[in-house]
């Protein structure tokens, strides 16, 4: 079934949730496999109308360069995900090395995110940035598409802002790192 809002298609499955096996590897095993993939650490941020929600992801994309779309995936378990499906656009902050403490934040469940020490304002089109970091995509979001227990949204880059001399912020193995930059030749 299909349910058009806004400008997005969001796409429901019909089926009720069953207790039967899902095929594949064991969750702890894809955890494991995953945990050595070293991935660049974001906050997804967006507005609904009812006040800025926003999670920690290391699942962004770039998906296509004409036109430009990134995708970048959510739980549906998660509080973010009413939100994020009901939300017409979107901003993807990069984190830098020093924004550990920021991305723990956005990733524990039951706070106010938002409140400081996070900083943060609106942008012109209303979506929530979070200030100091080192770079931002303004998103439309063009569709959503189930997968498991997630939702992979894909999205169109209308805008971007860089501070090009940061290092990003990477998860490795359970925990934060950063790239240290190649010495000079």
């Amino acid at each position: 079934m299909t349910v058009t809002v806004s400008s997005y298609a969001s796409v429901r499955p019909s089926e009720p949730a069953t207790t039967a096996p899902v095929p594949g590897i064991a969750p702890e095993r894809f955890k494991q496999a995953f945990r050595r993939y070293p991935a660049g650490v974001v906050v997804v941020t967006a507005d609904s109308g009812g006040g800025p929600v926003g999670f920690t992801a290391t699942s962004l994309s770039s998906l296509s360069l004409a036109p430009p779309l990134v995708s970048f995936g959510i739980g549906t378990s998660t509080s973010s995900w009413p939100h994020i499906e009901r939300a017409s656009t979107a901003v993807v902050n990069f984190l830098g090395t020093e924004q550990q403490q920021l991305a723990t934040t956005f990733a524990t469940s039951g706070i106010d995110r938002f409140a400081a020490p996070t900083r943060w304002r609106l942008l012109a089109g209303g979506e929530p940035v979070l200030d100091g970091v080192t770079g931002w995509l303004r998103l439309t979001v063009q569709s959503i598409v189930p997968a498991g227990d997630h939702r992979i949204v894909i999205a169109r880059v209308e805008e971007s802002w860089l501070d090009e001399g940061r290092s990003p912020l990477l998860f490795h193995d359970g925990s934060y790192h950063s790239i240290r930059p190649a010495p000079e030749q």
